[in-house]
C-alpha cells in the first residue's frame, strides 16, 4: 500500500504547557536539587528504581553525573515534569527511540516522585508528550517494559496503549533477564485515545475532590 510518507520533524525540547504540569528540557543545574529529593530522598518511592537499568544512587555526585548524562543527549531526549501549582520538579520521563524516517517514537524512562502519584500529573506528561509526537508527523508511538513491571504494563493498558507482544530474553538489566512486553498506538487509534485523556483531564473531571471517571470511562465516551 502506497503511503506518500513523509518523514516526522524531530522535538526540539520546547517547554509543554498543561493544566497540572509543565515540561520543560532536563536542566541538571535547575532542575538537580529538586530531582534528588523527591527521587532519592526519605520520601520517595521504594521501588521506583526496580525496573530502571540505573540507581538507585547512594551519592549526590553519581545522580548528578547521571542527569548530566541525560540532559546532555538527543536519544533519549530527557524532560523534567514541573508542578504548576508550586513549581516543584517532581519527576522525569524522555522521548527515545526517535526513527523520524519511519514514522516511530516511543516514551521511556519514567521516573515519577511520590507526589506525582495517584495524581493527574504523571498522565498528563505522557498526554503532552504524545500529543506532540503524533503532530510532528509520526505514525506510531511504543511503550515498552519489563514484562514482570505489571504497574509499567498496567499504565500503559490505562493510557490506552495496545499490547504487542513479549520479546522473550531480550535483554540483560542489572545482571537480571529482561522480556520485554511491547505495546503501541498508531497514529489512525490517536483521536479517540487523545480525546479521552483530554475528557479526563478536563475542569468537569478533575474536580477538588477527585476524578468523576476513569481515564478508561473518558476514552470509551
Amino acid at each position: 500500500m502506497t503511503l506518500n510518507w513523509t518523514p516526522a520533524a524531530t522535538p526540539d525540547a520546547s517547554p509543554l504547557d498543561g493544566r497540572f504540569i509543565r515540561l520543560e528540557k532536563l536542566d541538571p543545574a535547575r532542575h538537580g536539587d529538586d530531582l534528588w529529593e523527591v527521587l532519592q530522598g526519605p520520601g520517595s518511592d521504594p521501588v521506583l528504581w526496580n525496573y530502571l537499568p540505573y540507581g538507585p544512587f547512594a551519592e549526590r555526585a553519581d545522580f548528578d553525573r547521571w542527569l548530566q548524562g541525560n540532559a546532555a543527549g538527543r536519544d533519549p531526549l530527557f524532560y523534567s515534569v514541573i508542578d504548576k501549582h508550586n513549581g516543584q520538579v517532581q519527576g522525569i520521563l524522555s522521548y527515545m527511540s526517535i526513527v523520524p524516517e519511519q514514522g516511530r517514537f516511543e516514551i521511556g524512562h519514567i521516573a515519577f516522585g511520590a507526589a506525582m502519584q495517584r495524581t493527574p500529573k504523571g498522565t498528563e506528561a505522557v498526554y503532552l508528550l504524545s500529543k506532540l509526537g503524533f503532530e510532528l508527523g509520526n505514525r506510531r508511538l511504543e511503550w515498552k517494559c519489563n514484562d514482570a513491571n505489571t504497574r509499567s504494563k498496567r499504565a500503559a493498558l490505562r493510557f490506552g496503549f495496545v499490547f504487542e507482544g513479549v520479546f522473550r530474553q531480550h535483554m540483560v538489566v542489572k545482571d537480571q533477564n529482561r522480556d520485554t512486553a511491547w505495546y503501541s498506538i498508531t497514529d489512525k487509534e490517536w483521536p479517540a485515545v487523545a480525546a479521552g485523556f483530554e475528557r479526563w483531564l478536563s475542569v468537569e473531571n478533575q474536580r477538588p475532590e477527585g476524578q468523576v471517571k476513569t481515564l478508561e470511562a473518558c476514552r470509551l465516551a
